[in-house]
């Protein structure tokens, strides 16, 4: 399954990117976090539902400094992807 998350608050320039791919990583998701221009920042994860879902809610911690206001989530068609990466 693949899931793409639109995170909204306070969460970018706090190192919440990187928050979300230390996340992946450890659950073994694959995919990739990239800030949106209206401040909210995008991420697309693949692999396992039920640990895309455990994963979405420990989006709502975020790192030090972050506020997390609202997370929409749409499943999407799956993707073929490799790793982590954070897009700039």
């Amino acid at each position: 399954m693949t899931a793409r998350i639109y995170i909204s608050g306070f969460v970018q320039n706090v190192g919440y990117r990187q928050f979300v791919k230390g996340i992946a990583r450890q659950v073994g998701l694959t995919g990739w976090a990239k800030n949106l221009f209206d401040g909210r920042v995008e991420v697309l994860l693949s692999g396992d539902q039920e640990i895309i879902e455990k994963t979405i809610k420990k989006f709502w911690e975020g790192p030090f400094l972050a506020e997390v206001k609202s997370i929409d989530v749409d499943w999407v068609k799956e993707e073929n992807l490799d790793g982590f990466e954070i897009l700039h």
